[in-house]
This record gives C-alpha cells, structure tokens and sequence, in this order.
C-alpha cells in the first residue's frame, strides 16, 4: 500500500513539473519574436536584480512541488490519523508562511529598482499609451514584449468583426492571460503584479478594460460618419485661417499705407535733445519694416495654432498636435515652474538690495553733513568725505554682489563659474597698468597734495587742477592747454603747490636783475622795492624784500621778492614786476644790461631811454690824443 502510495505520489510531481514547464513554454511563445532587440542599459540595470529574482523563482518552484506532495499526503490519510494530519498541516503552514516571506522579498527588489529600471510603453492604434511593461517573461525581453503587445492590440482594432465579449481571461499555473479567440494578447506574471502594486487578476482585469475601451474608441473615430465630419471640419478650418490671413494682410497693407501718409505728420522723427535720432523719412522706413515683421510673425502664429489644430481633428495625428503644442506649452511651463521655484530666491535679493540701499543712503547723509560742515570728525577733512563714500560704496556694492551671488540663477553651474574665472582673469590682467593709477589716486586723496582749482607744477607742467579722479589728473596751463596725467606718475614726480599757503600766508614772488658794480647797492635795492609797490596785485604787508644772491665776475645779482594772495595770477603779477623794474631804473638813471657788458661812453649814447632822460642831455664827445708824431690815436 505504501509502495502504490509513493509511486502515485512521484507520478503527480512528475506531472506537475511538466505542466509548469509547459505552461511557462505557453507564456513565453506567447509574445511576439519579431522584435528580438535587447536593451543593453536596462538589461545591465537589471541584472542583479534578475539573479535576485531568479533564485526566489527557484525556491518557489521547490516549495510548490514540497506543497504538492504534503498536500497530496494530506488527503490520502485517513480521518483517525489526526496527529498525522497535525504534522502535516504544520508543514503546510510552514510552506504558505515562506510563500508570504517570498512574496515580500521580491517585492523589496522589486520596490528598489523603480528609480532605476527602465520601462517600455505599450501604445494603442491611435498612438496613445496604455500601460507599460517593466519586466521579462521567459526569453523575451520587456522591449520586446511591449512591441508584440502593442501589435496585437493594433491587429485586433482593426479585426471588423470585434466583439468585447470575446475578450478573456485566462488563469494557469503561474500566469493569467488575456485572450481573444484563440490569440493570446498579453501574459501577466506574479512579477508584472508587483511591478504595479495588484495582484495577477486585478491586473488582467484593468488591463482587459483599457485594451477593450481603446478598440472600441479607435472603431468609433474611424467610423465613415465621423471621418466624413472630421473632413469637413478641417476644410472649414482651412476656409476661416485662409480668410484670416487674406483680412491680416489687407489690413497690414492698410496700416502701411496709413504709416507713410503721416509723414512730416505725426511722423516727424526722434530727437534726444540736440541730436536727430530719425528723420521723419527713417522714422517711416523703421516703422513699416516693423509692420512687415509683425506681420510675417502674426502669419506664422497663425499658421503654428492651425496645424495642430488640423492634426487634432483626425485621430491618426493627434500625436502631432500634442508635440506642435508641446513646443510652445513646454518651454512655457518650464518657464513658469522655474519662475516659482526661484520666487523665494528673488524675494531673498529683493531685501537684500533693499536693506543695502538704505544703508548708502545712512551714509551718503554722512558724507553729506561733512562736505558741508555741520558733522566734525577730529583728523577726518571736508574734501575726504566724498572720495572715501565713492570707495565706501563701492566695497558695500560689490559685498552685495557677494552675498547676492549664491541666490542668483545658475551660480553653481560650471559654465557660470567659468565665466566669472575667465572675467576675473581679464580683469585681472588686463588692468594692471590702471590698478596702479587707481591706487595712486587714492593715497593723492588723502595724502592732500591738491585740490581742485589749485595752482601747481607737476613735473615740468605748470596749470590749474581742473580734475581730479581715480585714473588721472587734469591740469589746465595759462596757455589753456588741458594735460591728462597718470596718477601714477603724479606719485612718481615732484608737486609743487602754489595755492595751498597763498590765502593765509602769502605766496612769494621772485625775479633776479644783474646790475653793474657801478651802480649803488642802495640804489638798486630801492629801486626794485619801489617796483614792487608799483605792482598792484602784489601785498604791502609784509613788504617786499631784496636779497644779492650772488657777486659775479661783472655784475651783482639782485633778488625782488613780494608777497600775493593771487597764485593764480603770477604771469600777470611776473610781467607787471617786469615792466615797473624796468621804469625805476630808467627814472633812476640805473641802466640795465643784463647779462655783460662793457663800460664804453666815449662818444656813446646812453641806453636809458629819452623820455628818462634831462632835457639838455647830449652824448659825450670821442677823445682824441696825438702822439709825437703827430699821428691820431683814438682813447
């Protein structure tokens, strides 16, 4: 008896493994082979993932044939064999405790690989999509079950004799089928349900529906009647954007007529200030080749919004028109999602723009009260206020950007980032020579060589500060010559100023005059202070003053030095010195010849002029001695 029992037993799992082969045979030669292409990415993402799979396959397949065979033992015994009976129910429940266990398992796999795993989109006739297929099934890969599925679907849209009640499910062993007739559409594992979170039946269920409903739509829009709405509908389209375009451009022709009508009109061209931007006549010519462009753009829009609308009519290129829309919508929403998510970000530099601005306006107001004294800060002048808020704002404008920078869109990307390198090189390099002119002009600032309207020498350049600024310095000579010089080279040369001391102190005015021994060193000293009070831009207190700088091989040199308040004026003041020098001496018989002479008078006249002269003045006679022989020989 236990020997008949064992061999029935071994026949039944020897039948069972056979009708899971021949079912999983079934299901594999069920899709389609006509599209063998692997994906490679998928197959490579997924390849531990199956060798994961494929070993709880393996202990599925062993726990169902050890499920078999306790339960076959199950039945055959007999009702008084209870603890027989009890040991084998443990068993059972063992074996339905690990088919739970397995069942969450590859689930867990299954959930971990849903970032990464690719899937592939079944489409229906009308090139909508329907369901998607993440996983295997035998030899076919989930591309190629996909492909065959959806040529099934197609092949049966267009069978003329479709009913939906010939559209079934099939259950087996490990699979459950959606058939029609005797093709069988789609085979559904224990891994497609997981795949999609349902069990094997619900799945084929929402499935059987989705595949029945396309057919019987797509057999709807294909249908004589609305097919031939379908036409009539686009040749009405047609019909209303050809008369649009017919009307669009008459009135773009009318506008441009009505354009070239006002000119000299209301046309009559732009001007900034002095400067003509337009004439009438270029103003006109702008104006309607802006007409034609918005033209050509109001055509084309036309002409983009009707074509998908011409592809939606029909079911074939509703496709089409969802892509043309596309094109337009998607850059839209991106835009506008973009937009919102940077929102927070564009609030964040509102206030910080908004917090900076109100703190150069604090300190611009105390620039402010110390340019105009009201504000005094012990060894901080007035004319430093506004050259140390111009370096203020700019540190507090570029620690804006700073802080600004991380907020902005895109400031992590590289090409960003190598934008601001590559500009930073630039400027790096590129303003070396300006740098060092910047600088100057700074430590010139506080160093208070000048100001503007100063009288100086810089170098060999004589003139009026006119200009002071970060780069260069701006000089104006009584010639009205402007002279730029660098900064730098300011720093590098000798400055002398001639206005800085001149209001309070006085600036001294200098000239040298070389008169002969033979004048009186009394005389000539008067004579030059007398000339100076002469000159009327010249002080009296203190007075002028002579200084004998040198006592040459045949002259003395006399130094006339008088105080002014007018630096600005030493041409005027140096010429008028001049001319009232060379008046004295000739009122007071002292004859100037500068640089040498030679005290020769017999029979030459005096070099003073007439007017200086006495009335009864008469050049002196030549003597003439004679020798011992009576010959003449001049003296």
């Amino acid at each position: 008896m236990y020997a008949l029992h064992a061999h029935m037993t071994r026949k039944f799992i020897n039948t069972l493994v056979f009708t899971a082969l021949l079912l999983s045979s079934r299901a594999a030669f069920a899709q389609d082979s006509s599209q063998a292409g692997n994906d490679s990415l998928n197959a490579v993402i997924l390849q531990g993932y199956r060798q994961r799979l494929a070993d709880i396959e393996q202990q599925r397949i062993a726990d169902s044939i050890s499920k078999a065979e306790l339960q076959l033992q199950f039945n055959s015994l007999k009702t008084t064999d209870n603890l027989k009976k009890e040991e084998l129910q443990k068993q059972l429940d063992s074996l339905n405790k690990n088919e739970a266990r397995r069942i969450a398992q590859k689930k867990a796999q299954i959930d971990s690989m849903r970032q990464t795993a690719k899937c592939y989109a079944v489409v229906g006739p009308l090139k909508d999509t329907l369901f998607y297929i993440y996983n295997r099934l035998g030899s076919f890969s989930a591309a190629d079950r996909a492909t065959a599925v959806s040529q099934r679907i197609k092949v049966l849209a267009e069978n003329f004799g479709y009913s939906s009640d010939s559209l079934k499910l099939a259950p087996s062993e490990s699979t459950v089928d959606l058939v029609y007739g005797q093709t069988i559409i789609i085979s559904l594992s224990e891994n497609d349900a997981l795949w999609n979170n349902s069990s094997k039946e619900a799945l084929a269920r929402s499935y059987r529906k989705e595949v029945n409903d396309v057919v019987i739509r797509y057999k709807k829009e294909t249908g004589i009647i609305t097919l031939t709405k379908e036409i009539g509908l686009a040749v009405l389209v047609l019909v209303v954007i050809g008369l649009l375009i017919v009307y669009t451009g008459r009135l773009f022709r009318w506008t441009a007529v009505r354009i070239q009508e006002q000119e000299g009109k209301l046309v009559k061209g732009i001007r900034i200030r002095n400067y003509t931007l337009f004439d009438a006549k270029r103003e006109v010519q702008a104006l309607l080749t802006l007409n034609t462009i918005v033209k050509w753009i109001v055509f084309a829009l036309a002409i983009y919004i009707t074509l998908p609308i011409l592809f939606g009519i029909f079911p074939w290129t509703k496709n089409f028109a969802d892509t043309l829309f596309g094109y337009i919508l998607n850059p839209l929403k991106k835009i506008v999602l973009a937009f919102w998510h940077y929102l927070p970000n564009l609030i964040t530099i509102a206030v910080i723009i908004f917090v900076f601005r109100y703190v150069l306006r604090g300190i611009h107001f105390l620039k402010t009260e110390i340019e105009h004294g009201n504000l005094h800060i012990p060894g901080f002048y007035q004319d430093w206020a506004n050259p140390t808020y111009q370096i203020i704002r700019v540190l507090v404008f570029a620690f804006m950007v700073v802080v600004i920078f991380p907020y902005l869109p895109g400031s992590n990307s590289p090409v960003f980032q190598g934008v601001s390198v590559f500009l930073g090189f630039l400027f790096t390099f590129g303003s070396a020579g300006s740098l060092s002119n910047v600088i100057a002009g700074l430590i010139l600032t506080y160093m208070r060589l000048f100001k503007l309207g100063d009288r100086v020498k810089i170098g060999e350049v004589t003139g009026d500060v006119i200009e002071k600024s970060l780069l260069v310095t701006r000089i104006r000579t009584i010639k009205n010559e402007i002279i730029s010089i660098p900064n730098s080279t300011v720093m590098n040369s000798h400055t002398i100023n001639y206005s800085s001391d001149a209001p309070d102190k006085g600036l001294i005015i200098h000239t040298t005059v070389t008169i002969g021994y033979d004048v009186p060193w009394r005389d000539m000293h008067g004579a030059l202070i007398e000339a100076a009070n002469r000159t009327g831009l010249l002080m009296k207190e203190p007075g002028p003053f002579v200084l004998q700088t040198s006592l040459d091989d045949f002259y003395v040199s006399y130094q006339i030095n008088a105080y002014t308040r007018e630096a600005q004026k030493q041409a005027i003041i140096y010429s008028d010195l001049h001319q009232n020098i060379q008046d004295v001496c000739n009122e007071k018989g002292i004859e100037i010849m500068s640089p040498h002479y030679r005290a020769e008078r017999d029979g030459n006249t005096s070099t003073i002029p007439p007017d200086y002269l006495p009335k009864d003045y008469e050049a002196p006679g030549f003597n003439i001695k004679l020798n011992d022989n009576g010959q003449k020989k001049e003296g």
